[in-house]
């Protein structure tokens, strides 16, 4: 199984998400819209993560079932 490198890199879009809802809320008026590309962009990058874990398991799941085991 392939290590994954760098594990802070997997925190980073949730922390984005963190700190832009922090900024919202501390934020008043129309200086709160400066917060929303930081939070869609969190927000899409965990959704694709998600999307894409689960085409590359479905992937490994049809792999497994199109092979033939033969049992000696």
């Amino acid at each position: 199984m392939k290590r994954f490198g760098n594990p802070l890199l997997s925190l980073a879009a949730p922390l984005l998400v963190v700190v832009s809802l922090v900024g919202f809320f501390q934020r008043e008026g129309k200086d709160r819209v400066q917060t929303i590309p930081g939070l869609s962009i969190g927000c899409g990058l965990i959704i694709s993560g998600a999307w894409e874990r689960r085409r590359r398991r479905m992937k490994l799941l049809l792999a497994i079932k199109n092979t033939k085991v033969k049992i000696n």
